[in-house]
């Protein structure tokens, strides 16, 4: 496998300490966002920005940038939490979020297939909150359900590229300090990052298809 990543959502939050965890792991680093960062640019061996993953266009302009690339690691973590209570639904939201969390990582792995191989790894950053059997307070109706799409769509990538001997997870980083939750979270954006690549690493086809936390425990669907 190829020592080589790609991070969507990689100029702040998670995605950014992705980034600096797999630099300082050796591994070369590819961020893709919208808007590109200081900080992304110090540990990305490149940077592909003004991508908004929710448009077909420029995901095949990724596809087209990453031409030849053969990628040993695929992390799918541009997301996008937005809120909504029952008696002021806003539909509007819940289209933005099915858009960005559930429908722009299966577009990025449809368009990227050719740059996996053998050996290659797929991570869709999640959340809990896309937990069925997990939710016991309600409320959330767009994030809770784009990311339970986005479990399905996990579920049925895993299987279709198995035979191909690319592995998938599914991986909740947390409740993390990030601009996501105002910060409010409860372990910082290098302890997440250090749980998902963790996770990846022991992903194998075995057990490809599977929904963890960043800390290992198995989550429900």
């Amino acid at each position: 496998m190829t020592n080589t990543v790609l991070i969507t959502g990689a100029n702040r939050g998670v995605g950014l300490a992705l980034a600096e965890h797999y630099h300082q792991a050796g591994w070369r680093v590819i961020g893709v966002c919208r808007q590109g960062s200081d900080a992304l640019k110090v540990v990305a061996e490149r940077v592909i920005e003004g991508i908004d993953v929710t448009q077909p266009e420029g995901v095949k302009r990724l596809a087209q940038e990453l031409a030849g690339e053969t990628l040993g690691v695929l992390i799918n973590n541009a997301g996008l939490l937005r809120d909504e209570s029952l008696g002021e639904i806003d539909f509007d939201t819940i289209r933005e979020q099915m858009e960005i969390n559930a429908y722009a990582p299966l577009r990025v792995c449809e368009a990227l297939l050719s740059n996996l191989a053998e050996g290659s790894k797929i991570a869709n950053v999640t959340s809990r909150m896309g937990s069925i059997a997990d939710n016991d307070s309600g409320g959330r109706y767009g994030y809770r359900a784009s990311k339970a799409v986005l479990n399905a769509f996990g579920k049925s990538l895993a299987m279709d590229l198995k035979p191909k001997g690319i592995a998938v997870a599914q991986l909740h980083p947390g409740f993390v300090q990030t601009r996501m939750v105002n910060f409010g979270g409860l372990i910082s954006p290098e302890e997440a990052a250090r749980g998902i690549a963790a996770r990846i690493e022991a992903l194998t086809l075995d057990t490809t298809g599977g929904f963890w936390h960043s800390n290992g425990e198995p989550l429900p669907w």
